[in-house]
């Protein structure tokens, strides 16, 4: 996000891997024992990180205000709320990687290939915003 997004301080949300985050081991104890200590040891090296959050209250309006950057465990659990929010224009990133890493946020639909029905918008997007990530990292 630093080199990347040209943000000095990203603040970070953590999805819980199971719903609810867990419940306090209700759900799932990988929350208790392995997302929160990592978060913990995040914290204490002096990144601005919260949860494990449950994943169905991170992603309304309000809440997507209080951090710039939201750390999901598995495909569905990010891309259901950035489709529903953005879907002609979502892009997928992959942070952490040694090069920039881009992707639309839809399938291949093979279906409409070569049909012209294809809407390019997300395509389009995602090489706007590789470019502009590759640029803030030079």
């Amino acid at each position: 996000m630093k080199a990347r997004f040209g943000l000095a301080s990203p603040r970070l949300a953590v999805a819980g891997l199971n719903p609810h985050a867990g419940e306090d081991g209700t759900l799932g104890m990988e929350d208790v024992e392995i997302v929160a200590p990592a978060v913990e040891i995040l914290r204490r090296d002096g990144i601005a990180v919260r949860g494990p959050l449950p994943a169905d209250t991170m992603f309304h309006a309000a809440a997507r205000k209080t951090y710039d950057c939201a750390l999901c465990m598995y495909h569905d659990q990010a891309l259901i709320p950035i489709k529903t929010v953005a879907f002609e224009d979502a892009v997928n990133v992959t942070l952490g990687l040694p090069f920039v890493r881009t992707s639309p946020d839809h399938g291949t639909a093979f279906d409409i290939a070569g049909t012209g029905k294809a809407n390019p918008s997300s395509l389009i997007a995602a090489l706007r915003l590789a470019a502009r990530m590759a640029a803030a990292s030079s």
